[in-house]
């Protein structure tokens, strides 16, 4: 199932933050299937803070982030990068398995880009990444 299109084209410097390591390993595999280039531009970290640490270090061109993690949260990462100049226009998705309207809303006032509900397909992650690069054009 790859797409050709102008994002999977890029080298997308990717970061995937999730507690747990085996959605951390599907996500990774679905941006595979997409056709995104995997190796060495895809990195993991397991919670907020890593993420943050990961952002200092390497420059990131998207965050796919779950909502809900020990140490930090999906929403207070956002928040934090969101209120950090050199990381604020990131491209930020927010996955959760909960649809509740309110935290939808906490997080667009936060600046998320997009926002998946688990559980989602590669077809799902592939229109909101498309989405979230249309409208930095």
């Amino acid at each position: 199932m790859k797409k050709q299109n102008s994002t999977s084209k890029r080298k997308l410097k990717i970061l995937i933050v999730d507690d747990l390591e085996f959605p951390r390993m599907v996500i990774r595999n679905m941006f595979h299937d997409l056709g995104y280039e995997s190796h060495n531009n895809i990195l993991e970290a397991a919670n907020g803070l890593e993420a943050l640490a990961v952002l200092k270090e390497t420059p990131i061109d998207l965050i796919v982030c779950d909502w809900l993690m020990p140490i930090m949260t999906g929403f207070e990462l956002l928040q934090k990068i969101r209120a950090t100049p050199e990381f604020a226009k990131i491209p930020f998705i927010m996955i959760t398995a909960e649809a509740e309207k309110g935290n939808i809303l906490e997080a667009i006032k936060a600046g998320v880009s997009q926002y998946i509900v688990k559980p989602f397909t590669a077809e799902t992650l592939y229109l909101k990444i498309e989405s979230v690069f249309a409208k930095s054009k």
